[in-house]
């Protein structure tokens, strides 16, 4: 099969080719086998639980196409914002979405903040009760 011929049937022409090249299924993203081959986090611990562990890397090593992916294959609908025009009151929005979203369909929502690193301490903090398992008593 040729890679290119392939892609080109799946993408619309108008868009860039850095878009229509992306992969669209975990099995079409070349590397990072070891988070996405047969039986890698990726593969079995969404199934596994309602958590997906935080993935940092730098830049150009796929983090936004593997969010993609990953939200498609938890059938989760990916909300990404940018840390880099995000605040607070963007991640309360976003995490008041997924609520209803949950509450009302029972659909998972998959956030994925760029740059997060970019984040203050306070939006950072904002973030936590989202991310932590809160507390047994």
């Amino acid at each position: 099969m040729d890679l290119f011929a392939s892609s080109a049937k799946k993408r619309h022409v108008g868009q860039p080719l850095a878009e229509r090249m992306r992969p669209r299924t975990l099995d079409e993203l070349v590397g990072q086998r070891h988070l996405v081959g047969p039986g890698a986090f990726v593969r079995t611990c969404p199934r596994a639980s309602d958590s997906v562990a935080h993935s940092l890397g730098p830049p150009g090593s796929g983090k936004t196409t593997l969010a993609r992916l990953l939200g498609e294959t938890l059938k989760a609908e990916l909300n990404a914002l940018s840390a880099v025009d995000a605040g607070v009151k963007d991640v309360r929005e976003a995490v008041a979405k997924a609520a209803e979203r949950r509450i009302s369909f029972g659909a998972r929502t998959l956030l994925f903040i760029d740059e997060i690193h970019r984040f203050s301490k306070t939006q950072q903090d904002a973030l936590l009760p989202h991310v932590e398992p809160a507390p047994s008593r």
